[in-house]
């Protein structure tokens, strides 16, 4: 099993970075993973509660569930992975059953901050994006899909997200083994990438 890693900020372009990896290769042999999905379970919290936590803060992250189910996955066991709501700010009863396949993506903000986790990857890519670029596709994502107003978009921006991008992601660009600019489509490498990819497919 060939294991990916791909990190940036939020808003930097991750999910169509690996759209385009994916593209052309066969469905079958390769399966996504999300950092997202592997938020911790806040049950004995109230929604208020829950809308203060800093999810762009390490601490926010289950690494010791996510690093135990990449293992099991290369060991060719089918895990149940989480599924997390953003809307409540907490998992959902339901897991989504996934098989192992020969190449495995894991794709989040905070995946190269668990040495654990790092390890287990065997490329390294780090997407890299503008500022001013990322915050506008956060607006467009968080109002569009997650039911946030500007205002509480822009405040989450201000006291958390730049921060802790400045703090625990941006610091991480050194693990990478590619970074990739996405303020325009990169095909070298994005090709690079999905040459390794079907070398061992």
């Amino acid at each position: 099993m060939l294991i990916i890693g791909i990190a940036g900020g939020t808003g930097s372009g991750k999910t169509t970075v690996v759209k385009q990896i994916l593209d052309q290769l066969p469905k079958n042999e390769v399966c996504v993973i999300s950092q997202d999905s592997y938020y911790k379970a806040t049950h004995g919290m109230s929604y208020d509660e829950r809308t203060q936590i800093n999810f762009d803060h390490p601490n926010a992250i289950d690494f010791e569930l996510l690093v135990d189910d990449l293992k099991k996955l290369k060991a060719g066991e089918t895990i149940q992975q989480p599924v997390y709501s953003f809307v409540t700010h907490n998992r959902t009863k339901e897991t989504l059953s996934t098989p192992p396949k020969k190449v495995l993506i894991v794709e989040g903000i905070l995946i190269f901050n668990s040495k654990e986790l790092r390890d287990l990857f065997d490329i390294k890519v780090f997407v890299h994006a503008d500022a001013d670029e990322r915050l506008i596709r956060r607006i467009k994502r968080d109002i569009q899909e997650r039911g946030r107003d500007i205002s509480e978009v822009l405040t989450r921006y201000q006291d958390t997200l730049k921060p802790m991008h400045q703090t625990f992601i941006e610091p991480t660009k050194n693990y990478a083994d590619i970074i990739i600019p996405n303020d325009r489509y990169n095909t070298v490498a994005i090709d690079i990438v999905r040459t390794v990819i079907s070398d061992k497919l």
